[in-house]
């Protein structure tokens, strides 16, 4: 029996993508997998290198909802995060990969295995992959991404940086 799926949300998704470090995703989890509505909101930019870079991985698996009303359940979330809840219900899923503030209240009161974009470099550097966690999360707030003071702070005291 295969091991349940991780699955992804566009923010972690571009932030990882913008770092040229895919494959982070590949080598912490194996297959990944992102709704429908994340793989469009993730080729909506840049398209053409977007398309190139998923379609260069074969590890990286847009999936559909067997339900996709059950999208529908999770108000106040957009389409996305709502897919990637789901489904993340609908397989049992492993891991959730979401940074955006309600997703994860969602995911915390269903009780679903959790981290974020800062988690995922956190990992990758507690196996080796990276040496060290500030100088991407600097370039990731260079290029405008958000993080709270307070998670900047918690993230580099437990990578000891």
């Amino acid at each position: 029996m295969p091991a349940p799926p991780v699955i992804i949300n566009n923010t972690p998704l571009v932030a990882l993508y913008s770092l040229d470090r895919l494959d982070l995703l590949r080598d912490l989890f194996g297959i990944v997998w992102l709704p429908s509505a994340v793989e469009s909101k993730f080729l909506a930019v840049d398209n053409v290198a977007r398309k190139k870079a998923l379609l260069d991985v074969d590890w990286l698996q847009a999936v559909a909802l067997s339900n996709p009303r059950h999208a529908l359940t999770y108000t106040g979330l957009d389409r996305g995060e709502a897919e990637v809840l789901a489904l993340a219900v609908e397989h049992k899923a492993r891991l959730v990969v979401m940074d955006e503030r309600r997703g994860r209240r969602y995911a915390h009161r269903l009780g679903l295995p959790l981290t974020g974009t800062l988690g995922v470099l956190l990992l990758a550097k507690e196996d080796g992959l990276i040496t060290a966690v500030a100088p991407l999360l600097q370039r990731l707030l260079d290029q405008g991404l958000y993080f709270s003071p307070d998670l900047i702070h918690r993230t580099l005291a437990l990578a000891k940086e």
